[in-house]
């Protein structure tokens, strides 16, 4: 994973706030993955069954009930960004799943890959990879 800061990316990145999204592949949010985790601790972590709350149309697992909560206070901060779809993925025009593992932080917001390969050449531009995706998303989601 990567962390990087940036003034070239002061253009905010779209929350996608519509219902059912963050699902995707069901209706658990980052395949049961916590996402306050990636803040935190910096790495995927698995959440627990018994930490879940449910948010934009899914359910989120939380490793910790200190996570859960964190994630309440203020779940646009923690969501990945595009409702969970690949940021690169996105960026081409697709909205393809992820592997939870494959993440970014940039500029305090959580960005995920479908896999390895996807985010190695997403690192290589992330910045215009996010311009070209904040352009792209909402149209997609009107496909």
């Amino acid at each position: 994973a990567a962390v990087i800061g940036s003034a070239a990316l002061a253009a905010a990145a779209i929350n996608t706030l519509e219902g059912g999204l963050f699902g995707g592949h069901g209706d658990v949010a980052i395949l049961g993955y916590d996402s306050v985790a990636y803040f935190t601790e910096g790495k995927a972590v698995k959440g627990q069954d018994n930490f879940v709350f449910e948010w934009m149309g899914a359910k989120w697992k939380f490793a910790s009930r200190a996570y859960l909560e964190q994630f309440k206070a203020s779940p646009q901060q923690y969501a990945p960004q595009y409702g969970g779809y690949c940021a690169y993925g996105v960026s081409q025009g697709n909205l393809v799943k992820v592997e939870p593992e494959q993440f970014t932080l940039i500029d305090g917001k959580l960005y995920l890959n479908y896999d390895a390969s996807v985010q190695a050449t997403w690192l290589k531009d992330s910045a215009g990879y996010i311009r070209s995706a904040d352009a792209k998303f909402a149209p997609l989601l009107k496909k």
